[in-house]
């Protein structure tokens, strides 16, 4: 069975966030303003293409972020509420593409494009020997 067989183009999901103190980049390094950082951007955008497919896939199947291509176009600030839109724009055997977005009210903060593949779990963490980390990891 293909995984991606009851995925299409067109499926969107969206995903809000409240900026807060601990996603901007001033957070992560000193110095800088305390403004929305590019990587929590496109962080909220990989969760938003994530949601826009995760229920059309078999159970024990994910998807996971395999590529991005993102401009960050204007700064936000902490209290503002930003929505990461991502909508799928093709199906390819294994991947699917989206195109996605990130808006601050009316005001577009970032674009670009996403792609993620689809993976068994249980199959990709025997490949990659994942195991459950032991209180010694932690």
């Amino acid at each position: 069975m293909n995984p991606l067989e009851r995925v299409t183009a067109g499926m969107t999901a969206d995903k809000l966030v409240t900026v807060t103190p601990e996603m901007t980049v001033g957070h992560v390094i000193p110095g800088m303003p305390a403004v929305y950082g590019t990587p929590m951007m496109i962080l909220h955008m990989e969760m938003a293409a994530g949601s826009a497919v995760q229920p059309f896939l078999p159970a024990g199947h994910v998807s996971v972020g395999m590529m991005v291509n993102i401009r960050h176009l204007a700064a936000t600030p902490v209290g503002r509420t930003v929505r990461a839109i991502a909508r799928v724009i093709a199906v390819e055997a294994k991947s699917v593409l989206f195109e996605i977005e990130a808006w601050d009210g009316g005001r577009k903060i970032g674009d670009g494009t996403h792609r993620r593949g689809v993976v068994d779990v249980a199959e990709f963490e025997r490949r990659f020997d994942v195991t459950e980390p032991t209180a010694e990891m932690a």
